[in-house]
């Protein structure tokens, strides 16, 4: 790969090692696979974000940026986008660092998430092959729609994705992410994975890495949009995430929570602990987090529970299930669920202006947040 780039992976010896090692145990994989991904796939693609100026924050708000689908960085953008459309329709009120982890703040979020996974498990695909609809699906008359859906007083169970077009306008150990920064201001914010269980496990004769199993997350529901097609690209998972302020566009944070199907849900309960309760980098990481059901909706139709981390405030848990919601405390190593982040944050010192860096590093996982001078 160092010498040759793409092409030392996608032709090649390693290249027909990949195809043989996967036609000896019953794959179709062709040369011209191979050469069809080395064509199109790791183009260079435009972030997509939303902004978010609810909760008192006005026009001192932020911007979340979130890869484009395949991946699901939309998910994150929608379940932000409509707990601010909650508040907008007088739903749950603006939230302060007192109801930070609150039974009606977790409420909120939990219902938003459900709503932004049910359209993201249909929506979510290759958009090379399908039409993805990302400008619908983050329109605000869009998303005011479906949080309309949402009851302060009681879990709802959202089975069916909403219809942008009719608008007026997965758990894993393998991902690794990281963000670094430069003295010039410049961040760059990275995440890489073979998916469930190491990948498939597979290794291709003589050489040192995995084969990947993203395929898993196709759907085999002839009729959607995220079906199993051959030369696609699935509903994929890792989304490397950035926060600028609206008020400049400066860089507000830099960062990333690995966890499979609860990264968008990392990213949304990490940024309202930075911006909503004023948490630091660390405090927003160490917080107790909350996951709902984190699988492709075909496997999840019935599964309407909550995880809870085992430091959530006894009064919250007990607040979460007086609203009808099914809650399983998660203890030990099994918190891992929550996923693992990382963030690095700038900000100005009050008094001189000078910019000042800070770091975090999630005590769920084995990173570090550590200058390099």
């Amino acid at each position: 790969l160092g010498e040759q780039g793409k092409p030392g992976f996608y032709s090649g010896r390693i290249a027909d090692e990949i195809i043989k090692v996967t036609r000896e145990l019953g794959g179709f994989l062709e040369a011209e696979d191979l050469q069809h991904h080395m064509d199109t796939g790791s183009e260079s693609t435009k972030p997509i974000s939303l902004k978010f100026k609810g909760m008192g924050l006005g026009d001192d708000g932020v911007q979340l940026w979130e890869h484009p689908p395949n991946g699901q960085g939309i998910v994150a953008l929608m379940a932000l986008g409509i707990f601010q459309e909650m508040e907008k329709q007088g739903n749950i009120s603006a939230f302060g660092p007192q109801d930070f982890n609150s039974a009606p703040y977790l409420h909120a979020i939990i219902e938003s998430l459900r709503l932004a996974f049910t359209d993201g498990s249909w929506y979510i695909t290759d958009p090379s092959t399908t039409k993805v609809p990302v400008e619908g699906l983050l329109s605000p008359e869009y998303l005011a729609e479906r949080a309309k859906l949402f009851n302060p007083a009681r879990a709802t169970h959202y089975k069916e994705h909403g219809n942008p077009f009719m608008s007026p306008a997965l758990q894993s150990s393998d991902t690794v992410y990281f963000t670094v920064s430069d003295s010039e201001g410049n961040v760059a914010s990275f995440i890489n994975s073979n998916y469930d269980g190491f990948g498939t496990g597979i290794i291709p004769r003589g050489c040192g890495f995995t084969l990947q199993n993203r395929g898993h997350n196709f759907s085999l529901d002839p009729d959607h949009p995220n079906k199993l097609e051959p030369r696609k690209r699935p509903y994929h998972t890792i989304i490397p995430g950035m926060i600028t302020n609206l008020a400049d566009g400066s860089l507000h944070s830099s960062f990333g929570v690995m966890g499979g199907f609860m990264q968008p849900q990392g990213h949304m309960q990490v940024l309202l602990g930075l911006t909503i309760a004023g948490l630091s980098p660390q405090e927003a990481l160490d917080a107790p987090r909350i996951c709902v059901a984190a699988r492709m909706l075909e496997e999840r139709v019935e599964d309407w529970t909550v995880s809870v981390e085992e430091s959530m405030p006894e009064e919250t848990i007990q607040g979460l299930r007086d609203l009808g919601h099914q809650i399983e405390i998660v203890t030990g190593w099994d918190r891992s669920l929550f996923g693992r982040g990382q963030i690095i944050s700038r900000s100005l010192d009050p008094v001189t202006q000078i910019p000042v860096w800070s770091a975090g590093s999630d005590p769920r996982g084995d990173g570090a947040a550590y200058p390099a001078i």
